[in-house]
Parts: structure tokens; C-alpha cells; sequence
């Protein structure tokens, strides 16, 4: 196993895989489309370039939220994916919402903010879906999946992710293949909640490290010390697993108190197609 990186995926095998995952999960819901946020990132945009090309750009609904501190580049890349793709699209400020809710608590750090604001952008989301008739595609992908790198019941709280199973190094991969513009593709990734935000600046990892170390941990089921022998410093390989195990409750459904035979989440786990 390459110690570098994660391997290369098979744009077209991907394609086909993800249109069809897609297409029969919407079927199922009886639903019409999908709704997304589109931050102008590269993960969001490849998000809805997938939609667009498992249903069609007519049955996309892409969602920008911008915050009064974020990036007016963000806006204009997003907006460059929109006129690309062909998707519907809508703007929602957030800065009332959030502002209102902050006016009384003026000592809040940067992180509660910033979790507040993914968590009102998924609130819009939903909203929009039940306008829709849709459903809300999650725009995480595996890298922050796995390092917890997420606002829980913010971010994470989809209905579907297309990208989940996409290490960042594929997601960019994956981009590319697209055709998808090169100025959100290359960028720093960001999740643009406050100025000169940067995912690996807050993560204190870069992607490129996270892919290598996680893709042996999880794939490879190495253990530290023969991810460390493989190459990686023993204190990062470590920093990583540890990032793993601490954001494992953002990554189950509510945990139930067992009082029965047959509890949900734990004996009832059927499908969402259960019993059609």
C-alpha cells in the first residue's frame, strides 16, 4: 500500500457510482431534487456538479449563505459554478440571524460563532428542501469525516453525501476531472467563518498528511506503530487517531436508551426502504 496518499479513483466508475446512488435514493423519498449550500469551496462544488449530473442542473438548488465577514472571492467562486453548471440558484444573508442571536453574548469566541452559523445555514437548508420538495446533499468529505472536522447538526446534517467516501487528495482529483473552475478548485480550503480562516491552519494538519495517515489507519487498518514505520512521525500519526476516536459521537445517529427487544439505532436498522 502507497504510504503517500490515497489511491487515484476511476472518474468514470465514480460517475457512474454516484449518479446511480443518487438517482435510487431519491426515488426512494418520493422527493423531487436536491438543495445544497454552495460556499464557492471546492468540496461543495463538486457536490453539485455530481447532482447536476445524476439529475440534471433543473433539479439542483444551489444555496449561498454568506456571513457579513466573508469573502466577496468566496461569492464570485461560488457564482462561478453556478453559471458553469447551470443550476437554480438563491443568496440567504445569514448575518440578522446569527447577529440577532449574538447581540447579547458579545464575549462569544470566534468557534461559537462559527458553529452557529453552520448550524443556521443547514436550518436554512432544510427550509428550502421542504419549499422544494427536496433533499439536502451533505457537502463533508472523508478526510473531515473521519477528523471530526465538522459542525455537528451543522455541516453534517444532510440527507445524502455524494463525497463522503472522497478523500480530500480525491475530491480534487475528482474536480478536475469535472472541468470544475481551477480558482476553487486550487484554493486554500476554507470554511469561511471568520477572516483568514483556513481548514488545515485550524486542523493544525494539512490535508495532504491527514489523507496519508487515514487512509492507512482506516483503509489499510494499520496499526500507529506500523503507520509510523511506513514513514509518518509517530506524534502526527498519534494527533490523527486521536482526532479520530474524540469526534466519533459526531459521526452516529443519537445513541437510545435500550429499554425493549428492538431499539432504534441499535436491533431496528433497516433501510429507509423498509417495508416498500
Amino acid at each position: 500500500m502507497d504510504s503517500s496518499r490515497p489511491p487515484k479513483v476511476n472518474p468514470k466508475i465514480a460517475l457512474a457510482m454516484i449518479d446511480r446512488f443518487l438517482q435510487e435514493e431519491l426515488v426512494k423519498t418520493g422527493l423531487a431534487g436536491f438543495v445544497l449550500g454552495l460556499s464557492g469551496g471546492v468540496d461543495s462544488a463538486l457536490a453539485c456538479a455530481l447532482a447536476a449530473h445524476a439529475l440534471g442542473p433543473g433539479k439542483v438548488l444551489a444555496v449561498k449563505m454568506p456571513f457579513r465577514t466573508s469573502s466577496p472571492s468566496s461569492e464570485a467562486d461560488a457564482d462561478a459554478v453556478i453559471s458553469q453548471l447551470g443550476v437554480r440558484s438563491e443568496r440567504v444573508d445569514i448575518t440578522p440571524m446569527v447577529e440577532a442571536y449574538f447581540q447579547g453574548l458579545p464575549e462569544s469566541p470566534p468557534l461559537r460563532w462559527g458553529n452557529f452559523m453552520a448550524r443556521v445555514r443547514m436550518a436554512v437548508l432544510f427550509d428550502r428542501s421542504a419549499r422544494e420538495r427536496a433533499l439536502v446533499l451533505g457537502t463533508s468529505n472523508k478526510t473531515e469525516l473521519l477528523l471530526g472536522y465538522g459542525t455537528w447538526y451543522g455541516d453534517t446534517a444532510s440527507s445524502l453525501n455524494p463525497i463522503g467516501d472522497l478523500y480530500k487528495a480525491q475530491v480534487w482529483q475528482m474536480a478536475r476531472h469535472l472541468g470544475l473552475p481551477e480558482q476553487v478548485v486550487s484554493k486554500a480550503p476554507s470554511a469561511d467563518l471568520w477572516p483568514d480562516q483556513t481548514d488545515e491552519g485550524e486542523m493544525g494538519i494539512t490535508y495532504a498528511e491527514a489523507d496519508a495517515i487515514l487512509y492507512l489507519l482506516v483503509d489499510g487498518r494499520y496499526t500507529v506503530e506500523e503507520v509510523a514505520a511506513a514513514g509518518h512521525p509517530l506524534d502526527r500519526v498519534q494527533k490523527v487517531l486521536a482526532m479520530v476516536e474524540g469526534s466519533q459521537y459526531k459521526r452516529r445517529l443519537p445513541i437510545i436508551a435500550k429499554l425493549s427487544q428492538r431499539t432504534v439505532g441499535i436491533d431496528f436498522r433497516y433501510p429507509r426502504d423498509w417495508g416498500r
